[in-house]
């Protein structure tokens, strides 16, 4: 018998074939666990710098509603990059996720991860924010210009309720970021409510008071500071798009030994209600997170099973879901608690305590 290299020919041919039949058992193995690793649905949060909402609440909403929905999914966030979270749409497709949910950091990285998502057969749904004039198919948030009025609103109250209207004060406006859609959406409110009351007199705009801030806290402090700068401290009220943005107008306020004027808020934190209740901050704009969240993975699941997705408006042309925000005061913060979107350990505690009883 011919001998190889010590080895008998048929003897190597066996051991060959016993090694190919392992080698292909082993890739069939790895190609069922990458299957039974597959999703069917992934969400891209933005962030945890614009707002503490994506982890404290976002997150663990969707994971929920997914997972009573019978359908696998994943929920990232991608800290604030345009690449990471470009990076995480391509691992939930490579996954097999039909369905993603995005909220952008931008209009441009969320078209094209869109574009990626829909030529590779999967659907999209704006979540939170719109990508205008992008192939999602449906989106699904809050009634955001109804969030600027309550806000324009909160804040003539809240100056009505210092006896401040008659003296014709200086009003600032700290907004969100140019290039998010909803920040425009909010704006376009607030403004509804405050332009007739700049143009009659009964307000006046702060110098250099009306800015964008990229819903960056920091640099919205920084802003602010330089407006009471240029306004010789004399800010009497402040639109400040949400609870972050708040939060630097009150650290600027208390830097410069000033007395609490009406600031408004959005999102609900728990930060934002605590100096709702010290009387810091006038208010805020309770966008239920859950309800949100609940609505979105409903809008995915029924995407996924292929039953029909109830819609109840437009916006830019896109089939939406829209929900309806709530004004939080003194008044009624405990609804946050009763909903179950915040908790009393989360506001009543420390300084913070006493306002609570």
């Amino acid at each position: 018998m011919k001998k190889l290299m010590g080895w008998s020919v048929p003897l190597l041919v066996v051991v060959l074939a016993a090694g190919l039949t392992i080698s292909t058992a082993s890739a069939q193995s790895r190609a069922k666990q990458t299957r039974a690793a597959g999703i069917q649905a992934c969400a891209l949060l933005p962030d945890t710098k614009t707002s503490t909402r994506w982890t404290l609440f976002d997150a663990p909403y969707l994971t929920k509603a997914f997972k009573a929905g019978g359908v696998s999914a994943k929920i990232l966030n991608a800290h604030g990059s345009a690449l990471t979270q470009r990076s995480q749409a391509e691992q939930c497709l490579a996954q097999g996720a039909k369905v993603i949910l995005i909220c952008q950091l931008d209009p441009g990285s969320g078209a094209a991860i869109t574009n990626l998502a829909v030529s590779q057969g999967a659907k999209v749904i704006d979540y939170d924010r719109l990508i205008v004039g992008s192939k999602v198919s449906y989106y699904v948030s809050f009634d955001n210009v109804k969030v600027g009025k309550l806000q324009g609103q909160g804040l003539v109250k809240a100056l009505a309720a210092k006896g401040k209207l008659s003296s014709h004060p200086l009003i600032a406006q700290l907004n969100g970021d140019t290039k998010d859609n909803n920040a425009h959406l909010f704006k376009s409110g607030y403004d509804s409510i405050l332009n007739p009351l700049f143009k009659s007199g009964k307000l006046k705009k702060a110098a250099s008071g009306d800015q964008w801030t990229d819903w960056d806290p920091v640099k919205g402090q920084t802003i602010y500071e330089q407006m009471l700068t240029k306004n010789s401290n004399k800010i009497g009220g402040v639109l400040a798009a949400n609870d972050g943005l708040a939060g630097a107008v009150i650290a600027a306020e208390k830097n410069h030994g000033l007395s609490p004027v009406p600031v408004t808020g959005q999102d609900a934190t728990p930060t934002g209600v605590q100096f709702i209740l010290s009387g810091w901050q006038s208010g805020t704009v309770y966008k239920s997170v859950r309800a949100e969240a609940q609505a979105s993975a409903k809008v995915a699941i029924n995407m996924i099973k292929g039953q029909p997705v109830k819609t109840n408006g437009k916006v830019s042309g896109t089939p939406s879901v829209l929900l309806t925000p709530v004004w939080i005061t003194k008044a009624n913060y405990k609804l946050l608690f009763s909903e179950g979107f915040l908790t009393r350990k989360q506001v009543c505690i420390g300084q913070y305590a006493k306002f609570c009883k």
